[in-house]
């Protein structure tokens, strides 16, 4: 009697051609009657596929034999059952792409579960926004402004992420298009920029994800939570009381965006009043 089983693997290495590994690794799963999901990029190979477990391990070995895979990080669990004609019930399809350095919410998550410790979160936004929400023990830079990225990451304080999995995100995306390309110049050798930023991870894992908090937005609304009972993770910096709310200095010559909860806005608009004048609004 056949027995599933499920292959959960990554492997991080130079690929020189990612679309020939691509149709190899298609090529390979089709001919052993497997299902799954398949990313090759420029920095190697990451996927889960299932089927028979013999034929998983087959795939394995095979796998293996391509010597920028040699070392590939396997976990295995039990598959779910096959269908009467050999595939796994657990993946409806297979599915193998090719990817330059952005990487999906599911990837995100993925590479995690694999790697722990090994990744780490580089927030792409001016650092006040990651008061009220940020990804769990994410590096939030010192900066207010994209071109603050550059004196930053030229300090050398971040020089000890350069041989770990940096994934750099912001709301939507755009800024990371700056911020990755300036890391790689300056020698970090594995990073990857979160595909449709916070906005289209927020809203596939909600508050069951790797974010935590709430979402600072350039509108009216100010913040936004992606499903209800998000955790406050800022205090109000007169209060302490918990909020996701930011309010501006009313000083003229601050105007900075700090945490500060709706009531105390209303009698303390000033975001330091030790060193502030409170002018009236």
């Amino acid at each position: 009697m056949a027995i599933p089983k499920i292959a959960l693997y990554y492997a991080f290495a130079p690929v020189a051609d990612p679309e020939a590994v691509r149709l190899w690794q298609l090529q390979l799963c089709e001919s052993l009657k497997l299902r799954g999901r398949i990313i090759v990029s420029p920095h190697g190979i990451n996927g889960t596929v299932g089927g028979t477990v013999e034929n998983v391990k087959r795939y394995v070995r095979k796998t293996k034999q391509y010597a920028a895979f040699a070392r590939l990080d396997v976990k295995w669990s039990d598959g779910t059952g096959l269908d009467s004609t050999g595939y796994s019930v657990d993946f409806p399809r297979l599915s193998v792409k090719a990817r330059r350095e952005v990487v999906s919410f599911a990837e995100v998550d993925e590479l995690v579960a694999h790697r722990g410790d090994d990744v780490v979160f580089f927030d792409g936004r001016n650092a006040f926004e990651a008061e009220i929400g940020r990804f769990k023990n994410a590096i939030i830079p010192d900066v207010a402004t994209t071109k603050d990225f550059i004196a930053e990451l030229d300090s050398g304080k971040y020089d000890a992420l350069k041989n770990k999995a940096v994934v750099t995100y912001c709301t939507g995306g755009i800024r990371c298009e700056i911020l990755t390309p300036l890391m790689r110049a300056r020698g970090f050798t594995e990073v990857y920029q979160l595909d449709g930023g916070i906005v289209r991870y927020g809203e596939a894992r909600r508050n069951d994800g790797l974010w935590e908090g709430s979402l600072y937005v350039f509108d009216g609304r100010i913040s936004v939570d992606f499903a209800p009972e998000a955790v406050k993770l800022a205090r109000c910096r007169i209060c302490h009381q918990s909020t996701s709310h930011l309010a501006n200095c009313r000083e003229q010559l601050c105007r900075q965006r700090f945490v500060c909860c709706l009531e105390c806005e209303k009698d303390n608009p000033t975001c330091a009043s030790h060193t502030h004048t409170a002018v009236s609004a």
